[in-house]
């Protein structure tokens, strides 16, 4: 008889293509067996009765800013990962730029990585810089590990992490698809948002309102189009992150069918939150791109049911409570929301509850797909000899968001107070139980 370090008896299994009731076994790290409609013949040390409960693969998190080393008081590798596991996130991508020094060359990659080997619960995996000094280092990052490269085609917010220009957009492009890797771009049009931002701001106009006005959906469609000409010229594999309107995804999909290699995420906060809400609840609910206003939710949320939407990452960006504070004038005050530990709560409530979409969908767009266009091999899914990287959720059960249950380092996120369907009860990395019925339980 076989014998095992885990066994999860009688759980719903759910992947991109089914859903069924069955068990797991895990032994060393691995999904060793899976059984559907049968039980498996064996013993373990542990077994998870998960009858009544969901098991799915394990989040994977395509971006995040952690903001370690060097910006600790912001997040940290510990406090994040450990609200990811809260959320069912198993594998993380943190973004380059938040950290001091910042991802740019092998040097600080290093310095990161070792941070996390030390402080992370889940598995981390790390985004190079394309800045405009270290078109030089972008091969040897890539031969270091990076799962791809980040750039800003507007101000970054952060003074060590220079947007890239279009010079340097084109020639970083054509060395990254030298080398085979890819690029993924905060896309909005600086001259755009500036020029906005200045009219508003020297007539007085301060507001929410005039906030994302400034910032509009045509903002980031110019910068789509105009990188998309590079990705064509250069042949560089291209990712749109946080796009937040289905306009956008539009001049996407019409790339994609000419042939373009270009993929895009979305994030929780343009799928559940509105214009509305960062009036109401101020700085924890600002962000850049902005939120937009609820007919541009629904559309979204028809691109993602459509298939237009590749990946979905929460771009959790924290900061301190007194960075967020805006008195009176929403262009003051930091923008990104809090929101790592909630992606899978959000897309329950929001998607599969609320506008029936299917548990496969969430599935391919927060675990298959991630690993897929990021080369992942051994995740994503729950099959024999892939990581044992799982989620047991229990979507039967309902609750409240609180201060208290968020585990970053900073108990602040514009979803607090919010209702939601479907609750994780256990997470599991590499075969080991990190976070079980509220509590982490992991040691680092």
């Amino acid at each position: 008889m076989a014998t095992f370090d885990l066994l999860i008896k009688n759980g719903t299994i759910v992947t991109a293509e089914s859903n069924a009731q069955g068990d797991i076994a895990i032994k060393d790290g691995k999904i060793a067996e899976v059984s559907i409609g049968k039980s498996i013949e064996g013993t373990a040390e542990k077994v998870i009765e998960a009858e009544g409960l969901h098991v799915f693969p394990g989040l994977i998190d395509s971006h995040v800013h952690f903001n370690e080393p060097g910006r600790t008081e912001w997040e940290g590798l510990e406090t994040g990962s450990k609200s990811l596991a809260a959320g069912g996130v198993t594998t993380f991508f943190d973004m380059p730029l938040n950290s001091t020094p910042p991802t740019i060359n092998k040097e600080n990659l290093e310095l990161k990585r070792a941070a996390a080997k030390e402080k992370s619960i889940v598995n981390p995996r790390f985004w190079g810089g394309l800045v405009p000094q270290n078109i030089a280092d972008l091969k040897e990052l890539h031969e270091n590990g990076v799962i791809g490269f980040k750039a800003f085609m507007s101000p970054s917010g952060i003074a060590d992490f220079d947007n890239a220009d279009d010079e340097t957009l084109y020639k970083g492009m054509k060395e990254i698809a030298s080398f085979g890797s890819l690029l993924a771009v905060h896309a909005e049009s600086t001259v755009i948002c500036d020029q906005l931002a200045q009219e508003k701001q020297s007539q007085g106009k301060t507001s929410a309102r005039d906030f994302v006005e400034s910032r509009p959906i045509i903002s980031e469609i110019e910068a789509v189009r105009r990188i998309i000409s590079y990705a064509e010229a250069t042949g560089c594999k291209l990712h749109i992150v946080h796009a937040s309107s289905r306009k956008v995804v539009q001049v996407i999909k019409e790339a994609q069918l000419r042939g373009v290699d270009v993929t895009v995420e979305t994030c929780p906060h343009y799928l559940s939150l509105t214009v509305k809400d960062l009036e109401e609840k101020g700085g924890v609910a600002k962000c850049c791109p902005p939120l937009r206003d609820e007919d541009e939710v629904e559309d979204l949320w028809a691109a993602v049911a459509n298939g237009e939407i590749t990946v979905i990452g929460s771009d959790h960006s924290p900061a301190p409570a007194s960075m967020k504070e805006i008195e009176g004038n929403f262009f003051e005050g930091w923008g990104g929301i809090s929101g790592a530990q909630s992606t899978l709560n959000i897309l329950l409530t929001e998607g599969h509850f609320k506008r029936n979409l299917p548990l496969e969908k969430i599935v391919e767009l927060t675990a298959t797909n991630p690993a897929k266009l990021f080369k992942l091999e051994n995740k994503g899914t729950i099959a024999p000899n892939y990581d044992a990287d799982i989620t047991i959720v229990n979507l039967n059960e309902s609750f409240e968001l609180k201060k208290e249950d968020l585990f970053y380092r900073h108990q602040h996120s514009p979803y607090v107070g919010k209702t939601y369907q479907g609750k994780v009860k256990t997470t599991i990395v590499n075969g080991q139980i990190v976070f079980e019925n509220g509590k982490i339980i992991a040691e680092k």
